[in-house]
């Protein structure tokens, strides 16, 4: 490994391990004032983060050149919003995971678990920006597949960090809205690999994060298991997913008005359903 390559990679390191030292302390920290120490860590990770997928990005167009002198500027690279979204969503997610993880040795793994995740999340946004885009149906798949453990990932975290757990009404709005905006920035994610502009993503985006809300909000009348609850989420948004990005270009217009259309309908009755169901 080259010089500037390896300095790239330690960089990539040590914002893992800078993320992994926050996210260790934030177990020190109760609800609801871990929400804010997840909120500092993912504005400290996604600062860093630009820095080192763009010496990545950098780095990766310039050893294909015979020549560092035309390599794009950190400016003129143009790191994508996006591209910050799967490793945020991991560190806010690891605040919260750790918290179900009794103190003691089985932190070990728990946080070394988070770190891999961040590290790989971050290798794979990278390889995106270095290529732009032009990704294989392999890669497109990997990257998904991605996209939902780190789905799971961020609805465990957020289960975890709700103030005294799903239960009281107002901790149960909270833990639908958590897992909502989860799911919208984790759709955009998804979306923007298909789609080229920001507007047709973030509505697809939208409609991500209101089908996850709605799964949420008619979990509520029932009485899971802690993991449960956020594999079933994680299924929701898996499968809205599939059949989402099952609309040919043709009849996307009509598609994406059926499908509003539905997640109203759905939203209504599960609404109703909760105000109407005893508490």
């Amino acid at each position: 490994m080259s010089g500037p390559a390896l300095d790239v990679e330690l960089a990539r390191r040590d914002l893992v391990l800078t993320s992994l030292v926050g996210i260790g302390l934030s177990r020190l920290v109760e609800p609801p004032a871990v929400w804010l120490v997840a909120v500092l860590l993912v504005a400290a990770l996604v600062v860093g983060g630009l820095q080192v997928l763009a010496d990545e990005s950098a780095e990766g167009l310039g050893s294909g050149l015979p020549s560092r002198r035309g390599v794009p500027s950190r400016e003129s690279l143009g790191i994508p919003v996006e591209a910050l979204i799967l490793p945020a969503v991991v560190t806010f997610a690891g605040v919260g995971a750790v918290r179900i993880v009794p103190v003691g040795l089985w932190l070990v793994p728990a946080m070394a678990a988070v770190a891999l995740l961040v590290d790989r999340c971050l290798a794979i946004e990278a390889q995106i920006v270095v290529d732009r885009g032009s990704l294989s149906d392999d890669d497109r798949r990997a990257v998904l597949a991605t996209v939902v453990l780190v789905a799971f990932a961020g609805f465990v975290g957020v289960a975890a960090m709700v103030p005294g757990g799903p239960g009281a009404s107002i901790d149960d709005w909270w833990l639908v809205g958590a897992d909502g905006a989860i799911a919208f920035l984790l759709g955009y994610r998804a979306a923007a690999l298909r789609v080229v502009t920001v507007r047709v993503a973030a509505w697809s985006a939208a409609t991500y994060g209101a089908a996850v809300a709605i799964g949420a909000s008619a979990m509520q009348a029932a009485t899971l298991p802690p993991l449960l609850a956020p594999a079933l989420l994680t299924l929701v948004f898996y499968l809205w997913g599939t059949f989402h990005a099952s609309s040919s270009d043709r009849r996307r217009h009509s598609g994406w008005l059926r499908q509003t259309l539905m997640l109203v309908v759905l939203g209504i009755v599960v609404l109703t359903w909760n105000l109407l169901s005893p508490n």
